[in-house]
């Protein structure tokens, strides 16, 4: 029996890996291994350049008297405030940066004045994809799996051009509404200096998943706005890319440090051991048990999160935040329909609008199957903010 199970593990086949990569080796449906190995065709009068290193080490040293251009796409892209000044500056002298991704916050996007949102829904649906430019063969592109809605909810309009809209549904869960149809832009062109930022909020797009399917062409026009420059492909801040998470990476790089490591660990070893049987061991002062729960709490979610299993912390952190609102309100949280939204905001004193939009997030996030690193931040904001604003 243990052979028979053995042998079906081994020979059974794997399951699909569906988890963003977007790096140019990986191969399973969200890498970028075909897009990297097109490049060249696509852009056939450009050398391509890969950067395994941080856009401030990989811009910082480059040749700037080249022309060129910079490819960047991940599920979430966030620049230090190094690595941003050195963008602009790259951009500013006549440069373009491509960049695809659902969620770009920070200094970068404060200063071209653009806010991305993402929309949430319990079940996956198709979105349709569209191009302004009246000269492309092909102007919609369906996308069925793997896409969580995100467009552009303000954008500088005296720098920017719309070059494409996103079309997709949105339910209402508290409500017998119809669905709303919502067409929002996803792809913008916006000039700094004497360059330009083209941004597109759909990275699946340029995935193996969909270069290997009709929508290759959304890929292939939305480079078209790239000039024949050098090309930089981004390998660096990538959701697949392999990091040495161990903190003696360093320590064991460094022949001087690795040898004087060793030589600590052996002299520890060995007074460890003599000093052990000259001096009779210490009696243990027995101190009475704590109340270590939230010290616990704080380890499971660390767990988790390290683990990257955002979809079990997220429903812990649920059932924590409505076990405390029985506790604190004496509110029932078996439904969460209208009447229960209405007596939350009664007795939390909070606005029912707020208290809705925090209660709609917990049922989106109840039924969706799988949740991402950005679902957590926002699941615990929205906590934060709605405990923190009226004390505790």
């Amino acid at each position: 029996m243990l052979i028979g199970i053995i042998v079906t593990e081994i020979v059974r086949p794997r399951p699909i890996n569906w988890r963003p990569s977007y790096t140019s080796v990986s191969k399973i449906p969200f890498g970028c291994f075909v897009l990297f190995n097109e490049l060249p065709h696509i852009f056939s009068n450009s050398e391509i350049e890969s950067v395994e290193s941080s856009m401030y080490d990989a811009l910082i040293h480059r040749d700037s008297t080249i022309p060129s251009n910079y490819i960047i796409i991940n599920d979430y892209i966030y620049l230090d405030e190094q690595e941003t000044n050195q963008v602009l500056k790259y951009v500013a002298n006549g440069n373009q940066v491509f960049i695809a991704t659902n969620n770009l916050t920070g200094q970068l996007a404060d200063t071209l004045n653009i806010e991305v949102t993402q929309q949430y829904g319990i079940q996956e649906d198709s979105v349709k994809a569209s191009f302004s430019n009246k000269n492309f063969k092909q102007k919609n592109f369906f996308f069925t799996r793997g896409v969580n809605p995100s467009y552009f909810a303000s954008v500088d309009t005296v720098n920017t051009e719309i070059l494409g809209h996103l079309q997709f549904k949105v339910s209402n869960f508290l409500e017998d509404n119809n669905d709303e149809i919502k067409v929002q832009p996803n792809f913008i062109k916006t000039s700094f200096g004497k360059g330009n930022f083209i941004i597109n909020t759909l990275p699946v797009a340029y995935t193996n998943f969909y270069m290997l399917g009709d929508n290759t062409k959304y890929s292939t026009q939305s480079f078209s706005y790239l000039n024949d420059n050098l090309l930089y492909w981004d390998d660096y801040k990538k959701s697949g890319r392999k990091v040495i998470t161990s903190p003696m990476r360093f320590v064991l790089n460094q022949p001087a440090l690795k040898w004087s490591y060793y030589l600590l660990v052996i002299g520890l070893l060995l007074f460890v051991i003599f000093k052990a049987k000259r001096e009779q061991r210490i009696i243990p002062v027995i101190k009475p048990l704590e109340n270590s729960s939230v010290a616990f709490a704080k380890t499971v979610g660390s767990l988790y999160y390290q683990n990257k299993d955002y979809t079990n912390l997220n429903h812990k952190k649920i059932t924590y935040f409505l076990t405390y609102i029985r506790n604190r309100y004496y509110v029932n949280t078996t439904v969460l329909d209208e009447n229960f939204i209405t007596q939350l905001s009664a007795k939390a004193g909070k606005s029912k609008d707020d208290t809705k939009t925090l209660i709609e997030l917990i049922l989106r996030l109840k039924n969706k199957p799988v949740h991402t690193e950005q679902d957590s931040l926002v699941l615990v904001q929205k906590i934060n903010t709605f405990k923190q604003s009226y004390g505790r």
